[in-house]
């Protein structure tokens, strides 16, 4: 199967999400009447965000942490432990205790990629955490210094076949969705491309704003600053539409690249065996939160997300389609986590 046919197969039916995450604020709340429930939180509670501040998880942990604390009734505290591609965050939350007071903001990456790109990752997907609310779908833009003469994604393909000095790409970490999205473009136009990975997106994108390394895919929520600031250049959308944050931003298919297609996503979790009273809760907190004006605005008007939300059985349907997907790709592109 091509890459463009597992793409395609494994495609989610984001509407059935909506109308999810809408279902999931009718529940009674006697479903979450236990003295679990009841008690908690008695204390605060640690949202662990595995990136370095200022990238697409940590702006959103911090929004849903400030106004969960809100909901809650105690504060809930962003705890940044970023490295390798998430992964060291979520080994701690792995191993931390399923008692409501650790939280985890995963990502594509942390609970899909890694799966298939780390011989020995710390922890289990699947098995070590427990599913709490997807968040919102991210696609990715390609980014490159304005300094470096190109103009489209035709030119910046040109240089890559043309200048073998120049076939680096940026990403947050080995194993991101801005790392496979690289891989993914190296072997569409089969050219060999070294990948150079940051621990977390700011300082990636300083390097190719100083025109260190040549480009990198990653989410617009951190590019826009720079691309204001006339330091990076946006190309294209990795995403079959364009988004509307950036109505005139073509898509990479539409930019000479068929078949080229990538969102990035967010979740929430928490380690596995959380009591159900308390895990639902934090779902349906967590999606009220999601739906109300003020974040819906900030995630998808200023930031480019779509928003989504839902149960955690759609989160857990969303993983059993996504370990594979990029599994395919992983063997596919030959990518390791370097």
């Amino acid at each position: 199967m091509s890459i463009e046919q597992t793409l395609a197969a494994a495609t989610l039916d984001r509407r059935s999400l909506l109308r999810a995450g809408a279902a999931t604020l009718l529940l009674p709340t006697s479903l979450m009447a236990s003295a679990q429930g009841d008690a908690w939180p008695t204390k605060p509670i640690t949202y662990v965000v595995p990136f370095t501040p200022g990238g697409s998880t940590d702006v959103i942990g911090r929004v849903i942490a400030q106004k969960l604390g809100e909901v809650l009734g105690q504060p809930v505290i962003v705890d940044n432990r970023p490295g390798a591609a998430g992964a060291v965050g979520a080994g701690y939350v792995a191993k931390a205790k399923p008692d409501g007071y650790t939280l985890f903001g995963g990502t594509i990456s942390t609970h899909a990629i890694n799966a298939s790109l780390y011989k020995n990752l710390p922890y289990d997907p699947v098995k070590d955490f427990e599913p709490i609310s997807l968040v919102a779908f991210l696609p990715n833009v390609l980014i490159v210094d304005p300094a470096l003469g190109v103009n489209s994604v035709a030119d910046l393909i040109a240089l890559l076949k043309k200048d073998p000095a120049r076939r680096t790409f940026a990403s947050s970490g080995a194993g991101t969705s801005t790392h496979l999205a690289g891989e993914m473009l190296a072997e569409m136009i089969g050219v060999k491309l070294t990948h150079i990975p940051y621990k977390g997106t700011p300082p990636a994108m300083l390097d190719v704003s100083s025109g260190q390394v040549t480009f990198m895919f990653d989410q617009i929520t951190a590019a826009l600053p720079l691309v204001q600031a006339g330091k990076l250049k946006l190309l294209a959308v990795t995403t079959a539409k364009r988004m509307a944050l950036a109505p005139t931003l073509p898509t990479m298919q539409e930019a000479g690249v068929p078949g080229f297609e990538m969102a990035s996503w967010q979740a929430v979790y928490a380690p596995k065996n959380l009591p159900p009273p308390i895990a639902q809760r934090l779902s349906t907190e967590i999606n009220k939160i999601l739906q109300t004006p003020e974040v819906k605005d900030k995630l998808t008007n200023q930031l480019g997300m779509e928003v989504v939300g839902g149960s955690p059985a759609q989160l857990a349907v969303l993983m059993q389609k996504e370990i594979p997907r990029w599994g395919e790709l992983v063997r596919k592109s030959g990518a390791t986590a370097n």
